[in-house]
């Protein structure tokens, strides 16, 4: 068989088993959509617009609209929830190497590739937040201003992303 044809077999029988397995072959990418005045936190219904920081979108399976997040954190504490269930189709962060940190608008990244900076002197709508990055050199430039170690997505882990307000570990109270 000659390579063109191989290649158009090959991709006629993956089309076959993505269809087989109820996909579509002609499934569009999951894009981020952008944040206006009226949108709310999914969680809690702040207004993301009125909150600094870097914000975020999770799309699920079978969901017209992302649930929006006014804080890196609550995503974060969302996806690593072990009764997360839901198939995720995207997340997306926004690069605050590009986003102004007081009015973030645009700049949406996909969330798993990001880079992040957690334990910086930067708030978020929340407080503490862990802030997002497209580029490791913005990461690590905003660590050495701002304080903070630099994570991956996958490095992410729960006990990171609490969302007590720190109201446990006060033992002032």
């Amino acid at each position: 068989m000659k390579p063109v044809r191989q290649r158009f077999v090959l991709a006629a029988f993956a089309a076959t088993v993505l269809v087989g397995c109820g996909q579509s072959a002609t499934e569009t990418a999951v894009v981020p959509l952008e944040i206006d005045q009226g949108t709310s936190c999914s969680l809690d219904g702040m207004l993301l617009a009125d909150y600094p920081g870097p914000k975020a979108q999770i799309h699920y399976a079978g969901q017209a609209e992302p649930d929006y997040f006014c804080d890196t954190v609550e995503m974060f504490h969302m996806f690593l929830n072990p009764e997360q269930v839901r198939a995720v189709l995207g997340i997306f962060v926004q690069d605050m190497g590009k986003a102004d940190w007081d009015q973030p608008r645009n700049h949406w990244i996909d969330a798993k590739t990001a880079y992040y900076v957690h334990g910086s002197k930067r708030l978020g709508s929340m407080g503490p937040t862990i802030a997002s990055f497209a580029l490791e050199k913005d990461a690590t430039q905003f660590a050495a201003e701002h304080g903070g170690k630099l994570f991956r997505f996958a490095d992410i882990t729960p006990d990171m992303v609490v969302l007590d307000g720190g109201a446990l570990h006060d033992r002032s109270m």
